[in-house]
């Protein structure tokens, strides 16, 4: 057999994995296939569907932490360069300086590290650079000659069937290990909501802990649940040598207890008050080598806040940053203190890889939203209260004025919609004040949809806010996908950041948002994808207007320092610490002025969006879309039967149009499940008249066209039109389909394929079916 006949895989094993051996590179080195990325999560109506999943045909690692070069393969038909511009595209995501191309003559090697005198240059089969060779230069190219070779060749942790670091992940511990190891101070992680920011941070301080780069870390957070969810899990292996940071510590003399190495911290329970000195300062200002400071966003942006004074205490220790949403505005900076972040990982990135959960957006328009609403002259409210007579508007609603019928209605119209699905589905109301977030859990918990699952257990719908106990109690039970209840908690700005309500399926924004900073972690609380859960993604219904802030250019673009930080003084932000902490501090029921029950509201119009391929919502019906996709794809309807006809496989076709986010399931579920990938797609996108997989599969019994074959061969292929008719034409295309019944009862596969002659001769068949299934193009 010529190197021509060989498939890509054996182009691979012949040539391709020798060379790389004989360079010396060792086989835990060398990942085939290497999956980095899950297919993103498409959505369309109740359906969802991946996209295809991005691969590299061989990333080479100089440990097993530390990717280094990447391989893209092609089989001997094609050129030595043909892969290369793909395999640039996946360097580029992966950060990998080394880019090789290979067809089984040689290679051609694309130095993206500038440590080659050329930028492109062949390579014989023999030639391979070493490991050695490449990690010099990519110590060379992060100027990293003269950094702690033991740190950057360390490991991140390994458990024995546990998880491992996703390839941003990968990047982010690397990206921060580099910084130190040059002597970089302070560094900044941004990471969207969801992207595994704790399990990242915890293997940059296993790290930094096992070369005793850092011998002793605080860890610092703002929440008590983000402290012990942490110890519990992410933190684990570090065992007995790390504790909670709190006064228990502290002996009847006053002193620290400072046997232990890492020390997890609540911001507000280590500085201390009239009553209680400071916390920590009863450490040595250089007692941490290393502090981390969780969601630093918040309170630790400003120069005057109290996450500030720990930091600026322990100055001498490396800190580094961790947040979804860095705070950059004329008054306060994370890239002031941190500098520019390190590494970025943004919503937008984590959607397209499938690691977070996509959303569709429900604008919803009241009438007196868009109007406006002027009292009577001389009206009184509710409470006897004569109404200043001017117009109110959304600004005013919940905040000046209260509509006990407006609350109602969005109560109403939630409680409408999660009966249309799943009532279950774990859903957060966010309302302007603990008033309004009141009055919305009596109004949904009054909706008579609701009436049996409330009378079940009161926790269906719940009060979670700063100043009610029973509904913080509960927040651990909402955030934990085990527990069913409470299934609907209404909240004011507690659960905005730093809930990690993982199971989270619907976000209701009844609150004005004029903050991107507030926008993004509120959209954050749905993130997660947990199709385990059955979350595969999330709805945002906006009786406001919030969703607005998605067609801003910064919506998930990369933080940018404002042009006027350090000249404005201090804030005169109104906001509280507390409430730019998530805590409904700050919020007082006394800034409702009136209320008035009488008058009624009603939707004035609704709008559906998804979340497209590209990263925009789309407003799109689900024909009108998958028509406009289809159609950029093929152009043409002759384009795309010339394309069905000419791949060997129709796999590949299905796999280009999810790659273009058409869920062929959607399809199913809008023409029929009785039709093919082939009449789905020429009916939705070229207006085609459709025929059933067993309309077709009968079209070609009629004609006889199996005459040339006999005995078992015929019975094969009769078989193979009754698995099309029954699945599709994927099913007979797939290799393993002879290890099925009926066909096992026919024989082994060795046996059925040697009664075509052989293995060439039985693919030859069957895409000489498939053809005569679509050969009547009338589709």
């Amino acid at each position: 057999m010529s190197k021509k006949e060989l498939s890509e895989a054996d182009i691979c094993d012949r040539y391709i994995t020798p060379a790389i051996h004989n360079a010396g590179w060792k086989k835990s080195q060398i990942r085939r296939e290497y999956y980095f990325t899950d297919g993103q999560m498409l959505v369309r109506g109740q359906m969802t569907g991946r996209g295809k999943r991005k691969f590299a045909d061989y990333l080479l690692f100089y440990q097993t932490n530390q990717p280094i070069a990447i391989i893209e393969a092609k089989d001997n038909n094609h050129s030595v360069r043909a892969g290369m511009q793909q395999a640039l595209a996946y360097a580029e995501v992966l950060e990998v300086p080394f880019v090789f191309s290979s067809n089984g003559d040689g290679f051609v090697l694309h130095d993206r590290s500038g440590t080659y005198a050329q930028v492109e240059q062949d390579i014989s089969l023999d030639a391979f650079p070493s490991p050695d060779e490449l990690w010099e230069r990519y110590k060379q190219w992060k100027q990293l000659q003269d950094a702690n070779e033991a740190l950057l060749s360390s490991s991140y942790f390994v458990e024995i069937g546990g998880k491992e670091p996703r390839y941003y992940q990968q990047l982010a511990v690397n990206r921060t290990i580099e910084a130190i190891a040059r002597g970089q101070k302070r560094c900044l992680l941004v990471m969207a909501t969801g992207a595994g920011k704790t399990y990242t941070v915890f293997n940059i301080i296993w790290r930094l802990w096992k070369t005793k780069v850092a011998k002793r870390i605080l860890f610092l957070a703002d929440r008590n649940a983000l402290i012990d969810q942490t110890i519990v899990n992410d933190f684990r292996p570090f065992g007995e040598v790390m504790t909670k940071l709190d006064r228990r510590l502290v002996d009847e003399t006053g002193r620290m207890n400072t046997s232990y190495e890492i020390y997890l911290g609540l911001y507000q329970a280590i500085i201390g008050n009239e009553e209680r000195d400071n916390l920590y300062e009863k450490f040595d200002r250089d007692f941490f080598d290393l502090v981390v400071i969780d969601e630093c966003h918040r309170g630790s942006a400003a120069e005057d806040s109290n996450w500030r004074q720990v930091l600026d205490y322990f100055s001498a220790a490396i800190q580094v940053g961790l947040t979804a949403t860095p705070k950059e505005t004329k008054y306060v900076s994370n890239i002031d203190y941190f500098g520019e972040p390190i590494f970025q990982y943004s919503l937008k990135q984590g959607i397209e890889d499938g690691f977070l959960a996509p959303f569709r957006v429900v604008r919803v328009n009241l009438d007196k939203d868009l109007e406006g609403w002027t009292p009577e002259a001389g009206e009184y409210d509710d409470l006897g209260q004569l109404i200043e007579e001017r117009e109110y508007n959304l600004r005013d609603y919940d905040r000046t004025i209260f509509f006990k019928q407006r609350t109602e209605l969005v109560a109403e119209y939630v409680s409408q919609f999660l009966h249309e699905g799943d009532p279950m589905r774990k859903t957060i109301v966010f309302c302007e004040n603990i008033f309004h977030a009141e009055q919305m859990r009596s109004a949904i918990a009054n909706v008579d949809l609701n009436r049996e699952l409330v009378q079940k257990d009161h926790r269906y719908v719940m009060q979670i806010t700063g100043d009610e106990k029973e509904g913080k109690a509960q927040l651990d039970n909402f955030i934990n996908p085990k527990e069913a209840y409470p299934v609907i908690a209404t909240t004011s700005k507690l659960m905005t950041t730093g809930v990690d309500a993982q199971t989270c399926q619907v976000i209701v924004l009844d609150r004005r948002i004029q903050s991107m900073t507030e926008f993004k972690q509120i959209i954050g609380r749905g993130t997660r994808l947990r199709p385990d859960y059955g979350k595969n993604y999330f709805t945002i219904i906006d009786f406001r207007g919030a969703t607005q802030l998605f067609e801003d250019k910064d919506w998930d673009g990369p933080p940018i320092q404002d042009q006027e930080f350090g000249q404005g003084g201090r804030s005169t932000d109104s906001q509280s610490e507390g409430e730019e902490n998530g805590g409904d501090e700050g919020e007082s029921k006394e800034q409702l002025k009136y209320q008035v029950s009488r008058q009624e509201f009603q939707v004035a119009r609704e709008r559906v969006s998804y979340y497209g391929k590209n990263g925009e919502l789309t407003t799109e019906s689900l024909k009108d879309y998958t028509r406009r996709t289809v159609n950029e794809a093929y152009q043409s309807l002759d384009r795309f039967l010339t394309k069905w006809h000419e791949v060997d496989r129709k796999q590949a076709i299905l796999d280009e149009l999810r790659e273009h986010g058409v869920i062929v399931e959607a399809l199913e579920e809008m023409v029929g499940k009785d039709y093919d990938l082939f009449d789905l797609v020429c009916y939705v996108a070229f207006d085609r008249p459709p025929l059933t997989r067993k309309e077709r599969a009968e079209k070609v019994r009629k004609r006889d066209v199996f005459a040339k074959y006999s005995g078992t061969a015929r019975s094969v292929l009769d078989a193979l039109l009754d698995k099309y008719a029954d699945q599709g034409v994927i099913s007979i295309e797939d290799g393993t389909v002879l290890q099925l019944d009926p066909f096992t009862q026919m024989g082994t596969t060795v046996e059925l394929v040697r009664s075509f002659g052989g293995k060439k001769q039985y693919r030859a068949a069957v895409q000489e079916l498939a053809q005569l299934l679509y050969e009547d193009q009338g589709a």
